[in-house]
């Protein structure tokens, strides 16, 4: 094999790859129901093609979504200036779900493979950790410094609800429209914050 039909090859492999993340991207901004077989659809190639380049689902959706999120500091600029937690941690718990709300079919599809695949969940994006802490950095000098423990437990209740998993339970299970859901679990993070304030105050 030439030098030169070798590069055409790297180079074909590298636009299809490219293909088949773009193909992924643009899926997983519509909302709609995300899977292997789609994707490869829209890259125009076979399904196996896709399964060469990226061995599950989750890995694609992963690198398909890197750098879509903004980073938390980026994400939580409107609320910069405010020294409090709830409204901070309220409107971290809003960005998020509207955000799952834009993407809901990767965002299911992540969370049915790593249900299935616990070894995948590795791959599946912490957003909401980097949200939730930037969101309580008021509290880091009192609350943080006074009891870390509890401080620590805020952050795991708060992982509970800012969540794609509750915001599910809550359009899936309980009927809510998206938006009634939205509003129950930032009043949810926000009571949680505000109780553990005062607990502490």
């Amino acid at each position: 094999m030439t030098a030169q039909a070798g590069t055409g090859r790297t180079n074909q492999k590298q636009r299809t790859r490219t293909a088949i993340v773009a193909a992924a991207r643009e899926l997983t901004g519509t909302g709609a129901e995300v899977t292997m077989p789609a994707i490869a659809r829209a890259a125009l190639v076979s399904e196996a093609t896709a399964y060469r380049y990226f061995p599950d689902l989750p890995s694609l959706i992963s690198e398909a979504l890197a750098g879509v999120w903004p980073p938390p500091a980026e994400a939580l600029a409107p609320v910069a200036d405010s020294a409090d937690p709830v409204e901070r941690v309220a409107f971290a718990c809003e960005f998020l779900l509207r955000g799952i709300l834009a993407r809901q079919g990767s965002v299911r599809a992540m969370i049915a493979a790593t249900i299935t695949r616990p070894e995948t969940v590795t791959t599946r994006p912490g957003i909401r950790f980097g949200l939730i802490d930037h969101a309580l950095l008021p509290l880091e000098d009192t609350l943080g410094a006074r009891d870390p423990d509890g401080f620590a437990q805020l952050k795991r209740d708060l992982a509970v609800v800012v969540s794609a998993e509750a915001f599910f339970t809550l359009t899936d299970l309980c009927g809510l429209d998206p938006d009634e859901a939205i509003t129950s679990a930032v009043r949810t993070a926000a009571t949680l914050t505000r109780a553990a304030v005062r607990a502490n105050a």
